[in-house]
């Protein structure tokens, strides 16, 4: 670990919000119809992909009579209505907080499109609006999707800071390799139906962000109070 830390990037889904389990909810309910079963053999190999990839992943592997097109068309359809009611991970608002209240710079590095991303902080404002910049999957500075690292080196550079002084938050086998093709420092939090053995390379695995001491990366330790 290298305590050279001048600033933090987070990715969102199954990190910051809980939208996963809507995911895999709605998408359940889609392949369901066609008697195929959406369960973490599949979703532990599209966790954290651009969505397109993903979808063509999903339509293969569970051989769907739709196409990825189709299967995105209708999944985004029923994504929209629900997201906006999506909680906050433990330790998430509290760490966000803290990072911002000590001027350690932040920033929001997401998979997902800047509509998804609006739906689903809609009423999380309160906290999202501390972050310095957000970076979503269709900026267009972002050439690929993770794995690939451009969306944090996006991110990195508009907290104008040197990306190996950058520390990553994610929870997706994809975010971890974007994280260290990136030269930066990663520590996952994985859902815990993940194999662990996928996070191999990670700085730190733990369980929760709250379980984050910030003082062993060179910053300022959070205090001990209820978030």
């Amino acid at each position: 670990m290298s305590a050279d830390v001048k600033g933090v990037l987070f990715d969102m889904d199954g990190l910051l919000l809980d939208t996963e389990i809507i995911y895999t909810q709605v998408t359940q309910e889609i392949v369901g119809r066609f008697g195929r079963t959406f369960d973490w053999s599949v979703k532990a190999n599209m966790i954290g992909r651009p969505a397109m990839e993903a979808a063509r992943y999903l339509a293969s592997t569970l051989d769907l009579p739709i196409s990825a097109e189709d299967y995105l068309n209708e999944r985004d359809t029923q994504l929209r209505n629900r997201f906006p009611a999506c909680s906050s991970l433990p330790g998430a608002q509290k760490l966000v907080r803290h990072l911002h209240g000590h001027r350690v710079p932040i920033a929001v590095a997401s998979s997902s499109s800047h509509e998804m991303y609006r739906l689903k902080t809609r009423n999380h404002q309160s906290w999202f609006s501390l972050f310095d910049v957000v970076v979503t999957a269709d900026d267009p500075a972002v050439g690929s999707g993770k794995p690939a690292p451009d969306i944090f080196l996006v991110a990195a550079s508009r907290l104008n800071i040197p990306a190996q002084s950058a520390l990553v938050f994610e929870d997706a086998p994809s975010g971890l390799q974007a994280g260290i093709k990136a030269g930066m420092q990663v520590i996952v939090i994985p859902d815990p139906n993940m194999d662990r053995a996928r996070y191999r390379q990670a700085t730190q695995i733990l369980d929760t962000l709250a379980a984050f001491r910030p003082e062993d990366f060179g910053l300022p330790p959070v205090e001990s109070q209820p978030e």
